[in-house]
């Protein structure tokens, strides 16, 4: 009876330390883009793709005053009766809020790829690559997750988030 609770107690000791061996799995997830954005925000590049933003947009804004205008003179139209006129600006409004549209969505297409293109730099991506590597290691995280590159992602808990880590990694080695 003593020798199989003594096995027992051993059996039980073992497990135990089996179990205590065995390593959690620890996940972070990062925003890329959060990082590109405070990371590079000085940057040259991104101010330039900042401005030709700004500039789509004021274009874009300059594009809807003038249908807006149209469509005034349309209505004035309407209320003098003159219904060739305001079939002819209904026109014109109709065609240019096709161009605007157009004209948004393939400026938001380049603005978006030249973007990427910035974030993915074999010089960011190292950098970025080291830092998460650095701190997934001394955190002990086993692996690390893109938030804009993972859609597959439902949730996840703000404390497996290391994003603000990896962009005051990032400043402090450039400051």
């Amino acid at each position: 009876m003593k020798r199989s609770g003594i096995v027992l107690i051993i059996l039980l000791f073992a497990g135990s330390l089996a179990l205590q061996a065995q390593q959690i799995t620890r996940f972070a997830v990062v925003d890329l883009v959060k990082v590109y954005e405070a990371f590079f925000r000085d940057s040259r590049a991104v101010r330039e793709l900042n401005e030709r933003r700004n500039l789509v947009q004021a274009e874009v804004d300059r594009m809807l005053a003038e249908i807006q205008q149209l469509d005034r003179e349309r209505v004035a139209a309407l209320g003098r009766g003159d219904r060739e006129t305001a079939l002819r600006l209904e026109s014109e409004i109709y065609q240019k809020t096709e161009y605007v549209k157009e004209y948004y969505r393939v400026k938001t297409l380049e603005l978006e790829a030249e973007r990427q293109r910035l974030a993915q730099s074999n010089d960011f991506l190292e950098q970025v690559n080291t830092e998460i590597r650095y701190i997934a290691e001394s955190e002990g995280y086993s692996m690390v997750l893109s938030l804009t590159e993972s859609n597959f992602i439902l949730w996840y808990s703000p404390s497996v988030d290391i994003t603000d880590k990896v962009i005051n990694s990032l400043l402090s080695k450039v400051r």
